[in-house]
């Protein structure tokens, strides 16, 4: 149902995010649960908004005049909030695209960009220097500092190494704050494309970063290779979307005033060009799945809670935590009543179990741990938060985060579907979910000792 090609990838502020909203709040609806302060089961809030639409193309033209036609999704795809652009430049790479002054490093030292493309490494070095910490990171910063250096779009590519789990060409809406370059295009490429971009000058992407790397210095060329770019996109500063809420009331007169919070995101990074979208099977429509079975148990089971429980789909993980942050910032019962929260995300690809922010709340991670008896938890977690679960914990929120392991083969990747999953494994996590969180509405859990 949330893969669906009519929803688009479920971009918040687009209408593929508004129909999946529609469609869960029915099955809110259906599963028993009550709209919270308000008749429908939404939560408004905005985000920034960036549609990419067609005509696309990215196109390479070698020195020799061979043209080569990188296929969208699998070699390249646009950043989410990629400006538009049309046009044909000569390519040049700027190593990890990093201008400071503070730091003695440029990249861009020597370089002639001025109408260009630069081909840059979308992380910082894997060294540090004794000046300072690097600069941000973000897609935005390093499309900032190339058009800051004349550039005319930008060309990202994952250094070797960089998370070898996760695929090189992926669709994203994490950009970072900053301004937004309407008429810059960002693409993503695989090291395969660089290395086609970069072979006439007789280097690779490896050869370079190991040059970079071992001497802590900058590698910059000018290349043979040309590109052309044609995209357009549709920027909106604030676009309304939505959190999709639904209440189960608890039974004790005086616990049926505390809630504990079932959550997932249901938001993905969207489509590209009209040609292709993210279908986000496991990041995140399992999640939601999970959130929506728990539900549905609950009412088959006829379960007569002694807390409250809300369950709630967010809006804009994949932008940065904005739907649960907006949640726990205006929530729609006293913060301070919320004893615990439940978070899935990414729970249906991969082999084991993890569960997140175990070491900040060390009583929910031993009331799960004791009701797995499966033997697909792994011992790691770690503190923090993560993912939606981060909000909760930095407002003393104590949160459990469910996550499978090895979870990201097909992340943001047109390849994230239904057919890629493991059942198994989602039915699993589900029912560890559904326990802890009977154990929970039920009175059970006594909250957290003291650190």
């Amino acid at each position: 149902m949330l893969t669906d090609p009519s929803l688009a990838g479920r971009l918040p502020g687009h209408t593929g995010y508004d129909k999946a909203a529609r469609l869960m709040a029915d099955e809110f609806r259906l599963a028993g649960l009550i709209p919270v302060a308000k008749e429908n089961y939404f939560q408004d809030l905005e985000v920034e908004y960036n549609e990419i639409l067609p005509p696309c193309a990215f196109d390479i033209i070698l020195g020799d005049g061979t043209r080569v036609y990188p296929e969208l999704g699998k070699d390249y795809t646009y950043r989410g909030f990629s400006g538009a652009g049309n046009f044909t430049a000569s390519a040049v790479f700027a190593g990890y695209g990093i201008s400071s002054d503070k730091l003695m490093y440029n990249d861009y030292a020597n370089l002639d960009l001025k109408g260009k493309v630069a081909m840059v490494f979308r992380t910082n070095p894997g060294f540090n220097l004794p000046e300072g910490d690097w600069p941000e990171a973000t897609p935005r910063q390093k499309a900032l500092m190339a058009y800051m250096n004349g550039a005319i779009g930008v060309l990202l590519v994952a250094p070797p190494g960089d998370r070898e789990n996760v695929p090189q060409v992926i669709g994203s809406v994490m950009d970072g704050k900053g301004e937004q370059l309407q008429h810059f295009p960002q693409l993503v490429i695989s090291r395969q494309v660089a290395d086609l971009i970069l072979k006439e000058s007789g280097k690779s992407v490896s050869m370079l970063q190991s040059e970079i790397e071992s001497g802590q210095k900058p590698v910059s060329l000018e290349l043979l290779s040309k590109v052309k770019i044609n995209v357009k996109s549709k920027y909106q500063q604030k676009a309304s979307t939505v959190n999709v809420v639904g209440l189960l009331p608890g039974h004790d007169p005086i616990r049926k005033n505390q809630y504990l919070v079932l959550g997932a995101h249901l938001d993905h990074v969207g489509s590209q060009c009209d040609e292709i979208y993210f279908p986000g099977a496991n990041d995140n429509a399992s999640g939601c799945a999970a959130v929506l079975e728990i539900a549905r148990e609950f009412q088959r089971s006829g379960f007569r809670p002694a807390h409250s429980v809300l369950f709630v789909l967010f809006a804009s993980e994949e932008q940065g935590l904005q739907g649960a942050e907006y949640f726990v910032n205006n929530c729609p019962v006293e913060k301070e009543s919320i004893i615990a929260m439940l978070n899935f995300d990414c729970i249906a690809y991969g082999d084991s179990i993890q569960l997140g922010n175990g070491k900040s709340a060390p009583m929910l991670w031993k009331l799960a741990s004791g009701l797995e008896h499966q033997n697909m938890l792994v011992n790691r977690t770690w503190s923090g938060g993560g993912a939606d679960a981060t909000p909760f914990h930095q407002a003393d929120i104590p949160a459990l985060y469910f996550v499978s392991t090895n979870s990201y083969g097909q992340l943001h990747s047109v390849t994230d579907t239904p057919q890629s999953l493991n059942p198994q494994l989602f039915t699993t996590i589900t029912r560890l979910g559904m326990l802890v969180a009977k154990e929970i509405a039920s009175g059970n859990y006594k909250g957290e000792n003291p650190l």
